[in-house]
């Protein structure tokens, strides 16, 4: 029985995409302060600078020792994610690796280059003008930005393959900015940098509602989270009509994906919108529908004929659909949700001029990080499980790439622990550099050689000598 189980498990997919899915789970939250969070860094230092505001340096020279933690720690995680390509799936990587490869390979170069002017911008610190010293951070926002692109680049190319010429099953030449520039890529990018946006800011600035929610008022964390919570209110409208016009994109250009997100049984026209519900045996259950919706979202008219999934026969079909509409519907609540927060702030400063203190506003907000990283995640979800049983869109199926290896199980068990220790690595070191902030004076931080040193020895009341740490 045991032999049994361990055949089914090889020769499946499963295990890999479990895989892969949990490691770029992780990776992915790493990834989206590598994108934003020198943004969140140096609008702190551009108000210190220009306004004489000590709280605003202080916030932004402790951001910057944080983000160099989370970039230590992705750098891990994006390894991983590099050897698992190759062992994990042979038959994309054997077959397509001259066109998949690009985007990764550029963002490895936009990586280095970004590690570089973090570790610039970490030593700069009162070694570099103020003004230099910013800019020097530059070139991180650049770098992130366009790494993101790459990356995103690679899997817009699985959804919408193009740029190559395939002849006997072996490619023969490759267009790297067809490629790279595929269909998908535009809308992905900026769908992938506004989510990186909203999950670093919304989780920076969660950290600082709940420090005002235990009464800490001073401007301090009045700052901390009126910098972060700013610049992601302002990419979730933004992030809700890209949304937008991406499901239009996925309708037209992965119709059978579409018709997974939007339970689109039948082809035809005044299809109505879903909202929750669970498919059983063809039936939607626990659900409500807006008669006829579905097809003025597509086509901005009730009689615009929607694509359902079937049009193709049932092994062409996305599994799970329950999961993937569950997932849509949970993305596209909690971006609406975020974005009527972020207004619920911007209607408050817009008559009043002040940040927004009552519990009423700070619980939900200390909750927005969560949100927004369980968005994504959820979006995720969509992209990939939708796009099955194709690994590179109606080109290569998932079955044919995957590995027969039969160890794939145990390394799936070693990534999870891998990432259980590089989860409370991420957590607990900016934890406990910020009960050290909290302890010390914020000259007996500038005196610190580095973030997570022993602490400056304090002198002795009798001897006037310092006393051994």
């Amino acid at each position: 029985m045991i032999g049994a189980v361990a055949h089914v498990l090889a020769v499946n997919p499963v295990p890999a995409r479990s895989q892969m899915g949990s490691s770029l789970g992780f990776h992915i939250i790493l990834a989206c302060f590598g994108v934003a969070f020198a943004v969140v860094t140096m609008t702190a230092e551009f108000i210190g600078i220009k306004r004489g505001d000590a709280a605003a340096m202080l916030l932004a020279r402790r951001w910057s020792k944080v983000m160099a933690v989370l970039v230590a720690v992705g750098a891990v995680s994006g390894t991983v994610l590099s050897y698992e390509l190759g062992l994990l799936w042979p038959g994309l990587m054997g077959r397509f690796g001259a066109a998949f490869g690009i985007g990764f390979s550029y963002e490895g170069i936009f990586f280095f280059l970004e590690a570089i002017f973090v570790g610039v911008y970490l030593y700069g610190w009162r070694r570099l003008s103020p003004w230099a010293h910013w800019w020097s951070g530059m070139p991180i926002v650049v770098s992130g930005i366009l790494g993101a692109m790459s990356v995103v680049a690679a899997n817009s190319w699985m959804n919408s393959p193009a740029g190559y010429t395939l002849s006997h099953g072996k490619i023969t030449s490759v267009d790297p900015v067809s490629v790279y520039f595929n269909a998908a890529t535009p809308y992905q990018t900026a769908h992938m940098v506004l989510a990186a946006y909203m999950v670093t800011g919304f989780l920076v600035a969660g950290v600082y509602a709940v420090g005002l929610l235990r009464g800490r008022r001073d401007r301090y964390h009045r700052l901390g989270f009126a910098i972060p919570f700013t610049i992601a209110g302002i990419a979730a409208p933004l992030q809700v009509m890209m949304g937008d016009i991406i499901a239009r994109f996925v309708a037209h250009n992965q119709p059978v994906k579409f018709a997974a997100m939007e339970y689109v049984a039948r082809t035809g026209d005044e299809i109505p919108e879903w909202v929750g519900g669970i498919l059983i045996n063809g039936h939607v259950y626990f659900g409500f529908s807006i008669p006829g919706f579905d097809s003025i979202l597509v086509g901005f008219n009730p009689h615009t004929r929607v694509i359902g999934w079937d049009s193709v026969p049932p092994d062409q079909r996305p599994p799970l659909p329950t999961l993937i509409h569950l997932s849509f519907d949970l993305m596209v609540g909690l971006g609406f949700f975020l974005m009527a927060l972020a207004a619920w702030q911007g209607w408050w400063w817009w008559f009043h001029r002040r940040l927004l203190v009552t519990a009423w506003f700070l619980v939900p907000s200390a909750l927005s990080g969560v949100a927004a990283v369980t968005a994504m995640e959820a979006g995720w979800v969509v992209t990939e499980v939708g796009r099955q049983p194709w690994i590179v869109y109606r080109v290569l199926l998932t079955s044919n790439a995957v590995t027969p290896s039969s160890g794939v199980t145990v390394t799936l068990g070693v990534i999870l622990f891998l990432y259980a220790i590089l989860t409370v690595v991420s957590i607990g070191v900016p934890m406990i550099m910020s009960r050290r902030w909290r302890r010390e004076a914020p000259a007996e931080e500038e005196a610190e050689q580095v973030p997570y040193g022993p602490a400056p020895a304090v002198p002795s009341a009798s001897s006037g000598r310092p006393e051994a740490p």
